[in-house]
C-alpha cells in the first residue's frame, strides 16, 4: 500500500496537541487531563498535565472490561528449562493483583520505590505491573548484575522492598542472584524494609529474615486463596511510572525516569503504527526486562496494544542452536519479531546459510524491527534474504523509550535504504547541528538533535538530578534534545545515524565516522562481525583500528584478509579514512544488551585508565582484547 506516513507526519507537524489527544482518547482516564501540552512544567514541559489514570488498568483490567479476558496476554517460552506457559489477559490480572496485594501488606504503597531483580520469567512482568497498579515505582535492575552496581540503584532509589529470584539461568550454569542481592544490602547506605524472594527450583537460597526476606510464592498463594482484590491507583499523568539507569554507568547512576501519561500514549500509538500489530496478534521483542526495549515493548506496549508478548528465557545461539528464534516464531505464530542486530550477526556466524530457517513455519512473520545499536546493511541483506520478509532497522535511545526513527510498517513502509532507520517518527523533529550549534547541509556529518518538546513517552528527567539532565540533555544545544548520536539527514529526509558522537573521530583534522567504517567491514564475505575505534596517533591524531570476528570455518591468509579490508574501505570511503589497522579477534566485548563497548576498547588501546563496565557481558573478552593489541604491537598494519 502507498504509504501514509507523509500524511500522518505533516498532521503531526501542524497541530501536535491533536495529534496526541486523538492517541489518548483511545485509552483509559480516570480523570481527564487538563492540557494535552504544559510547557510550565518540569525540564521541558509535561505531557496531559492534571489527567489521572493508571497503567497497569490499561495494560490489563481494560482488555477484561471489554471482554477480551480469555485471550493470551503472556507466552512464556524458556527452552533453558523446557518450560512453556501461557497466561490469558483475566489469569495474569489475577497474578497481578497477588503480588500488588503481597506488596501493600507489607507497606508498599503509592510513590513508594521497588528493585526488581530478576530473570526473564513471568513473575518479573507480574511485578512490573503490580507496582504500577499500586502507583509505585519500580526499578528493573538487570539480573545477574554485580552486588555494587545493584547496591548503588538501591541507594539512589531509596527502595523501599526488592523483588528477586533466587537465581536466573544462562545455557550450562546456574548465576544465584540472592547471594550477589544480599551483598548489595550489606553495602547499601539504604536498608529495604522486605525482599520478596521467589524461590526458582534450580536453586533455593537460604532466607535472611535481618534482612526482611519473605517468600514470594507462598504469599502470592495465600492472597489467591484469599481472593484478594486489589483496584488500581489512580496516579496522576504526570507521575513517575519507573526508573530504569542507563547501561554502562558508573560512579553516580543515571536513573531514566519515565511517567504514566505520556508513556502509555506513545507506545500504544506505536504498536499499531510504526510495527502493523493488531490487538489479539502475537509481538515478540526478543530482549531483556532489564532494558528499555523490555520495558517498553516485552511489557508495556504489547499489553497496552492488547497484543500477546513474549518473554523468552534463552538466547539465540546455544539454547540449543542458531534456530531457537525460528522454533518459536513457528510455535507461537508471531507476526513481528524485535531484537538487536548483534542477536542476528550471531545466528548469521553459526547459521550463515540460514539452513535451520528451512525447519521451520515462519509463513506468519510480517517483519523483523532490529534496534539497540546500528544495523550494518550485509546483516540486514543477509536476514532479509533468509527470511523473506522487510527488515526494518529503527533507531532510539533508553531516554526516548520508543523509535525515533523509524520505517512505520503501520502506515505502510516507505523506500528502504540501506544504513538509514528511514525517517523521523511523529513527535520528533530532528536537526543536524556542527559543534557551535549551526544547522549544516544536509548529508553533512553533525551533531543529531530534537526539537523541544520531546514527545510523551521520553525521559522527563534523571531521577532526583534535575540539573544533571539539564546538563547532559539540554543545555549544550539550547532549544534541543542533545542525543548525542552523530550521523546526517539526507535530502529525502532520511536520517543515517553513524556513531555516537565520541566515536567520530578526528584523523588529520578529518571528522570520520567510524561506523561508516564497519559498514564496509562487514561487506566482505568472511567477516561475521565488526568494531572501528579511534587510536591515539601522534602524527594524525587519531587513527581508525578494525577489529574483526570472522565467521565460522573461515582460514584464510591473514595479510592477504587484512589487505583487501583495507582495500575496500578504500574504495568505498577513500584514502582520507586512512584505514590501514587491522586485527582479527575471537569475539568482541558487549553489554549484555547487544552493545560493542567501543568506549572500553578505545581506552585500552590508548594505555588510559578504565573501569570495567557494570554491564558488560563476559569481563574475559576485554583480557582478549588486550592480548591481541599487544601481539600485533598495538596494530596489524596490511601495507
Amino acid at each position: 500500500m502507498e504509504s501514509q506516513y507523509f500524511d500522518v507526519y505533516q498532521s503531526w507537524k501542524e497541530d501536535p496537541e491533536r495529534f496526541w489527544r486523538a492517541a489518548a482518547e483511545k485509552l483509559d482516564w480516570s480523570r481527564p487531563f487538563d492540557t494535552v501540552f504544559d510547557p510550565n512544567q518540569g525540564e521541558y514541559g509535561r505531557w496531559f498535565a492534571g489527567g489521572e489514570t493508571n497503567t497497569c488498568h490499561n495494560c490489563l483490567d481494560r482488555h477484561v472490561q471489554a471482554g477480551r479476558g480469555d485471550e493470551v496476554a503472556i507466552i512464556y517460552d524458556s527452552p533453558v528449562t523446557g518450560a512453556k506457559q501461557r497466561f490469558s489477559y483475566n489469569a495474569a490480572l489475577t497474578e497481578v493483583e497477588a503480588i500488588a496485594a503481597v506488596l501493600k501488606n507489607h507497606g508498599v504503597a503509592k510513590g513508594d520505590r521497588v528493585v526488581i531483580y530478576m530473570p526473564m520469567i513471568p513473575e518479573a512482568v507480574f511485578s512490573m505491573l503490580a507496582c504500577a497498579r499500586l502507583g509505585a515505582v519500580h526499578s528493573v535492575v538487570f539480573g545477574g548484575f554485580a552486588a555494587h552496581e545493584l547496591a548503588t540503584r538501591i541507594d539512589d532509589c531509596q527502595a523501599k522492598v526488592v523483588i528477586c529470584a533466587s537465581c536466573g539461568l544462562e545455557p550450562g550454569r546456574v548465576v544465584p542472584y540472592k547471594p550477589l542481592l544480599d551483598h548489595a544490602i550489606d553495602m547499601a547506605t539504604v536498608k529495604p524494609e522486605y525482599c520478596f524472594i521467589l524461590q526458582r527450583d534450580q536453586l533455593h537460597a537460604p532466607l535472611r529474615y535481618e534482612h526482611g526476606d519473605v517468600d514470594l510464592a507462598h504469599a502470592v498463594e495465600v492472597e489467591k486463596v484469599n481472593g484478594t482484590s486489589v483496584p488500581c491507583v489512580p496516579v496522576q499523568s504526570t507521575d513517575p511510572l519507573y526508573i530504569l539507569y542507563t547501561s554502562g554507568t558508573t560512579g553516580q547512576p543515571k536513573g531514566v525516569v519515565r511517567d504514566n501519561g505520556g508513556h502509555m500514549v506513545a507506545l500504544n500509538w506505536t504498536m499499531e503504527n510504526i510495527y502493523g500489530v493488531k490487538p489479539g496478534e502475537v509481538f515478540w521483542a526478543a530482549s531483556d526486562i532489564g532494558w528499555v526495549v523490555g520495558h517498553s515493548y516485552i511489557v508495556y506496549a504489547p499489553l497496552l496494544a492488547g497484543n500477546a508478548t513474549v518473554i523468552f528465557e534463552g538466547k539465540p545461539i546455544g539454547t540449543p542452536d542458531a534456530g531457537t528464534f525460528w522454533r518459536v516464531v513457528s510455535d507461537y505464530d508471531v507476526k513481528v519479531l524485535f531484537t538487536a542486530p548483534t542477536a542476528f550477526r550471531a545466528i548469521r556466524r553459526e547459521d550463515p546459510e540460514g539452513e535451520h530457517v528451512q525447519r521451520y513455519d515462519l509463513s506468519g512473520l510480517r517483519a523483523l524491527f532490529l534496534a539497540g545499536e546500528r544495523a550494518d546493511p550485509e546483516t540486514i541483506k543477509w536476514a532479509e534474504r533468509v527470511l523473506q520478509v522487510p527488515v526494518i532497522d529503527h533507531w532510539w535511545q533508553t531516554e526516548t523509550g520508543w523509535a525515533i526513527a523509524a520505517n512505520p510498517a503501520g502506515l505502510g513502509l516507505l523506500p528502504l535504504k540501506y544504513g538509514s532507520p528511514c525517517v523521523p517518527m511523529p513527535g520528533y523533529a530532528i536537526e543536524v547541528l556542527d559543534d557551535s550549534g549551526h544547522a549544516v547541509a544536509n548529508g553533512t556529518l553533525g551533531n543529531i538533535v530534537a526539537k523541544l518538546p520531546l514527545p510523551p513517552g521520553c525521559l522527563v528527567t534523571f531521577w532526583n538530578a534535575d540539573a544533571r539532565f539539564r546538563a547532559s540533555c539540554l543545555d549544550e544545544f539550547p532549544g534541543y534534545y542533545k542525543t548525542a548520536d552523530a550521523g546526517m539527514v539526507d535530502d529525502d529526509g532520511y536520517v543515517f545515524v553513524m556513531a555516537r558522537t565520541d566515536d567520530i573521530i578526528n584523523c588529520a583534522g578529518h571528522r570520520l565516522s567510524t561506523g561508516a567504517m564497519e559498514e564496509v567491514c562487514a561487506m566482505h564475505p568472511d567477516v561475521a562481525e565488526c568494531a572501528v575505534i579511534g587510536i591515539a596517533d601522534e602524527l594524525k591524531g587519531q587513527i581508525p583500528c578494525g577489529f574483526l570476528v570472522l565467521k565460522k570455518n573461515v582460514n584464510r591468509d591473514s595479510n592477504a584478509l587484512f589487505k583487501e579490508i583495507v582495500q575496500l574501505v578504500r574504495d568505498e570511503i577513500g584514502p582520507v579514512a586512512a584505514f590501514k589497522t587491522v586485527m582479527v579477534v575471537e569475539r568482541l566485548p558487549k553489554t549484555r544488551s547487544g552493545k560493542i563497548l567501543r568506549g572500553t576498547m578505545q581506552k585500552i588501546a590508548d594505555g588510559m585508565p578504565w573501569k570495567m563496565p557494570a554491564t558488560i557481558d563476559d569481563p574475559a573478552i576485554l583480557d582478549e582484547i588486550s592480548q591481541v593489541l599487544r601481539q600485533n604491537d598495538m596494530a596489524k598494519l596490511a601495507s
